[in-house]
């Protein structure tokens, strides 16, 4: 089986759905499935495409035993609507590029941009004769609804309508969270059959749990994308409750568009307990920085409504083995309590995320508890190779109902 994954931002781009995409490309390697990548050239998210890549339309890398046909995308950054939508319609025309470099393709698996992907998809399916299995990571455009970033109620309704096509056009959908299955199949009439829960995984080999080292300061700590799905100002106002607890340190480590207004937020309120670390690390720092924490932290904006989706760091979390704080509703503070993996705290209620970190460094042997329980839900459950094997199962139901 050759197996063709789009997906527009793909490691080292950072963010859930190039983690996602790369989870599953080695998934399916560990599972003995040729596996062909066409992404955008590195640029999430501040845009800093490779100088060398900058006046080509396309590169080819091998990654882990699979080939990257990177393709174009201009250098400037993941901020705003109208950025974001010049970066979709730069990957779904370069994305067709590719066609003729691939030999037969078995199956397209569409992975990001969320549900443009499945129309240069579309066009793999046509040249190659082959189903297309649709990744949903985030639901468009209900999340970017709620962020605010779509106001208008004529994009609201062409988002929705393009959202309705590309189900319908897939032959399988794969989202990440059961929480959306209700959306998918109600909102947009979408038969059940057609829909397969695959949660992200986390790569197991990157991400593992280390001895505690032996230092006064407790870490917490968040590492992702600095964007508006997140409130830093719960953390924020967290730590100026315990700035005067000598051995308490908030790290916040990642990139995106909140870093000049947290880097203001910080000197503000005259933090000296929190770090911020505006810098975008590899797989592997990332996985040694949650490593040497002692508290890992979620903090999701209150959208007025519980959290459908999961987001892709609460399973990397679990695998470095340390106890999370996690500040939602909704199916990600399911998981948490149904994995004993962490704490959950309401949303923003600083001062019971306060309470949170004190509890955890005040007891030891609880917080090593949650975090080996953590460890062990994903070693048994959600590492790559099993997460491939259920992509694999798909890939094959979806084969076999072509051929009939």
């Amino acid at each position: 089986m050759h197996v063709l994954i789009l997906s527009q931002i793909f490691p080292p781009d950072m963010g859930g759905s190039a983690t996602r995409a790369y989870n599953v490309a080695k998934g399916l390697m560990l599972n003995k499935v040729k596996v062909t990548v066409v992404a955008g050239f590195p640029h999430y998210p501040r845009g800093n495409v490779p100088k060398h890549l900058r006046k080509k339309a396309l590169s080819i890398e091998y990654m882990e035993d699979f080939k990257v046909i990177r393709t174009y995308v201009p250098p400037i950054p993941a901020k705003g609507l109208a950025n974001r939508m010049i970066l979709f319609a730069s990957f779904i025309i370069s994305s067709i590029f590719p066609t003729l470099l691939l030999r037969r393709v078995n199956v397209v698996f569409a992975s990001n941009p969320q549900v443009l992907a499945v129309f240069p998809a579309l066009i793999y399916k046509i040249c190659h004769r082959c189903p297309i299995v649709l990744n949903v990571d985030d639901l468009w455009p209900e999340d970017p609804i709620d962020l605010g970033l779509i106001r208008s109620n004529i994009l609201k309704k062409v988002s929705r309508l393009i959202a309705k096509i590309a189900y319908s056009i897939a032959d399988a959908i794969t989202p990440i969270s059961p929480g959306y299955v209700k959306v998918i199949c109600g909102r947009y009439n979408i038969s059940p059959s057609k829909v397969h829960v695959v949660r992200a995984g986390v790569d197991l080999n990157k991400f593992k749990a280390y001895a505690k080292a032996n230092r006064k300061v407790f870490k917490v700590l968040y590492s992702g994308a600095f964007s508006v799905a997140y409130d830093f100002d719960q953390v924020l106002l967290a730590a100026k409750i315990l700035e005067n607890v000598e051995d308490v340190e908030f790290i916040l480590q990642g990139g995106g568009e909140l870093v000049p207004y947290l880097k203001a937020k910080v000197k503000e309120l005259k933090l000296g307990n929190v770090k911020i670390v505006d810098k975008i690390l590899s797989r592997d720092e990332v996985a040694k920085l949650l490593s040497e924490a002692d508290a890992l932290i979620l903090p999701l904006r209150d959208f007025g409504r519980p959290y459908l989706g999961i987001s892709s760091k609460l399973y990397e979390y679990q695998a470095v083995g340390k106890p999370i704080i996690c500040c939602a509703e909704g199916q990600p503070a399911e998981y948490v309590k149904e994995t004993r993996s962490g704490v959950v705290v309401k949303l923003r209620d600083y001062e019971a995320l306060a309470k949170a970190v004190l509890y955890l460094k005040n007891n030891s042997e609880l917080a090593k508890e949650l975090g080996d329980s953590g460890r062990r839900y994903v070693k048994d459950n959600l590492s790559i190779e099993k997460i491939g094997k259920e992509m694999m199962i798909i890939f094959n139901k979806v084969l076999g109902r072509m051929e009939r």
